[in-house]
């Protein structure tokens, strides 16, 4: 096998003098696979039925020549400008009412039929035309569904959503029951009456919105699907992807996941933010946790600047290869980039490429060639896994969903309690799965649960079953609020969950960020923002709450659940205190690090029978490790790490 190394290509902006040049380029450079095609629809179908493929045409034909690759896109990302304008009912429309214009890019709604039957009639044409063509190795469906059209709330969209309705509950009193519309008067007597969740005086219906936000994931679904079904039939020998973007709120990767035949991902961390590694860590383990383990492509990042931030601040020397090593041990088999050229035209001119505007004479570009060729030389790691992680972290849209809506006991970002977590276990060397409503839990030692806010019965059965054959369960506070229909859980907060971690919640007691409130006792602690009122019935009391409405209460608790053990965390913590649970949960646990007592911002994760140990400072380190190194071809004990710099230890 090889790694994939490349990026989207789009040769229709570039004069046709200027190709022969490129497959040049990208031989010098190593490339494998390049993305053709991604927002091309317009110049393929320059008006109605006129459909013209000379060009595209070409460019296959060059890159079969040169030994390149082509992930080939279904160029329906942004519809042209006939379209729009012959069918504008194919227009987003946002919450207000107002309809947004054409001239940027997604500008479509995911549940216009018009839209459908366009696309899939470009699409049938594509893999009419190429889907025998040798230089294919993959169908690339779509890009970023929902990036710039999440939410529509246009008319065709609303019947779209009653009949998503209809095929789910089956009647209006149904409807009825499991959105409580009994609140506010809101009962409906026929499902030609419900609308989305439009803009409205004051908070609108919890469960409709959760809904919506369902629907709105799966019509995006619909579209890829759509289109992905008609390439897999003219190509059955190839895989189809689609990339996604991380933990991005608006689709349910894990329904996702389940349709791609390998996970792709967009990834782009802040290079002004000295911590922003952590988040692109989180990325990395969440795509491959959402491929079952196997590995996955990072379909973009940036050799350099992106375009779109207040600050578009560059990757300092070192840092895009240290980052794409860590996607390489995290799991991908790819490291590809947006784009080939940097443009000189348009809304992402100032975004980096791998040819950058300075040209080849550019610490970009030499930055690129090295990576390229380190990349061949590593490719029996290609196709390797990443070493089985011992912890899970669950992650779940519903909750998304859920916490973030109006009118909850406060101001709850679920990316950042999730990744808080992420983070500390980062900090202390301990490689980490994600996990799912869906997820065998059975196969790790920790599963920590970061405000799980809605459960229901089943999920409530599997977490419980988990620790009582043996894990140790990690639950953390606003967990177990509501159910599947945003009701409040039966039986009080936790619902069933309760009597597995042997506590009562009687009250939730969030607190200004300015009032002390600290944990003590076995773990000393400060909060953020969040305390509860905790009965501890049937646990050991580990920690208690000092300061506000839940003073002297039981903050952490332990109890023994048969085989396992089961935790329950009723605050939310700053790092420090995270770390520090941790590491006394982890003790009773077994899982280590890979490597024990690496400096801070240092990673090191195995893969295969090698160990990547990657460096985000900006100062050189010394790291204790010993080992083969197959970059620089000599054995290291206890070496230091230039800024940025990398290791690949062969065990």
């Amino acid at each position: 096998m090889t790694f994939w190394f490349g990026a989207d290509y789009n040769p229709e902006q570039w004069p046709e003098e200027v190709w022969a040049d490129d497959i040049r380029l990208m031989r010098e450079a190593g490339v494998t696979v390049m993305t053709v095609g991604v927002f091309s629809w317009g110049l393929l179908e320059r008006s109605n039925g006129s459909f013209d493929f000379t060009w595209l045409d070409r460019i296959l034909d060059l890159l079969h020549d040169g030994g390149i690759g082509v992930d080939l896109a279904t160029s329906t990302a942004s519809p042209p400008q006939w379209l729009t304008t012959e069918h504008p009912e194919v227009l987003l429309v946002d919450e207000w009412g107002h309809t947004l214009s054409p001239g940027s890019r997604q500008h479509y709604n995911p549940s216009s039929a018009t839209y459908r039957r366009y696309a899939c009639r470009l699409v049938a044409k594509l893999a009419e035309r190429y889907g025998s063509h040798p230089a294919l190795v993959a169908w690339h469906v779509g890009n970023e569904y929902g990036n710039d059209n999440p939410r529509d709330y246009s008319d065709e969209t609303a019947a779209a959503f009653r009949d998503w309705l209809a095929r789910k509950y089956g009647s209006i009193d149904a409807v009825n029951k499991r959105w409580g519309t009994a609140f506010w008067s809101q009962n409906y007597t026929g499902f030609d009456e419900i609308l989305p969740p439009r803009a409205a005086p004051t908070f609108r219906n919890p469960s409709q919105s959760l809904d919506f936000d369902r629907f709105s994931s799966d019509t995006l679904l619909d579209c890829y699907r759509a289109e992905a079904a008609i390439v897999r039939a003219a190509s059955p020998h190839l895989p189809v992807t689609t990339n996604f973007m991380g933990l991005f709120k608006p689709a349910d990767y894990w329904a996702w996941a389940k349709e791609v035949d390998f996970v792709s991902d967009d990834a782009y961390p802040d290079p002004a933010v000295m911590d922003s590694w952590k988040d692109a860590a989180l990325q990395r383990d969440l795509m491959r946790s959402l491929g079952g383990g196997k590995p996955w492509m990072l379909m973009e990042q940036a050799t350099s600047a992106v375009n779109w931030r207040a600050l578009n601040a560059p990757k300092l020397p070192g840092q895009m290869r240290a980052l794409s090593y860590q996607a390489v041990a995290r799991g991908a088999d790819g490291i590809l980039y947006f784009q080939w050229r940097q443009a000189r035209r348009g809304g992402e001119k100032f975004h980096s490429g791998m040819v950058p505007h300075g040209g080849t004479d550019s610490r970009i570009w030499r930055d690129v060639v090295q990576l390229g060729r380190e990349l061949h030389r590593l490719r029996d790691l290609a196709g390797t896994h990443t070493a089985p992680a011992g912890v899970a972290i669950m992650v779940d849209w519903d909750s998304w969903w859920s916490i973030e809506q109006d009118a909850t006991p406060a101001r709850i970002d679920y990316k950042a309690v999730v990744s808080s977590w992420h983070s500390a276990l980062l900090d202390l060397g301990i490689t980490v799965d994600f996990a799912g409503r869906h997820s065998d839990l059975s196969e790790y030692g920790l599963v920590v649960v970061p405000a799980l806010f809605v459960t229901g019965g089943a999920m409530e059965e599997a977490l419980t079953a988990y620790a009582e054959a043996g894990g140790t369960l990690l639950v953390t506070a606003l967990t177990g609020t509501t159910d599947e229909d945003a009701a409040l859980t039966p039986g009080g907060y936790l619902g069933t969950l309760a009597a597995t971690l042997g506590v009562r919640i009687e009250e939730f007691a969030p607190h200004p960020s300015e009032e002390a409130v600290r944990l003590v006792g076995e773990i000393e602690a400060e909060t953020v923002q969040w305390a509860e009122v905790v009965h501890a019935h049937d646990a050991l009391v580990v920690s208690r709450f000092a300061g506000g409405l839940a003073d002297g209460g039981a903050a952490l608790t332990r109890r023994n659940a048969r085989a396992g053990i089961a935790w329950y965390l009723a605050a939310d913590l700053t790092p420090d205190g995270t770390r520090a649970l941790l590491r006394r949960v982890l003790g009773e646990t077994g899982i280590t690090p890979e490597v024990a007592g690496l400096p801070a911002d240092i990673e090191a994760v195995r893969r295969g029978r090698w160990t990547i140990v990657v460096s985000h400072r900006r100062e050189p380190v010394t790291v204790p490790v010993a080992g083969f190194d197959v970059l620089s071809g000599v054995t290291v004990r206890t070496p230091v790490l230039v800024p940025f710099g990398v290791l690949v230890l062969e065990r």
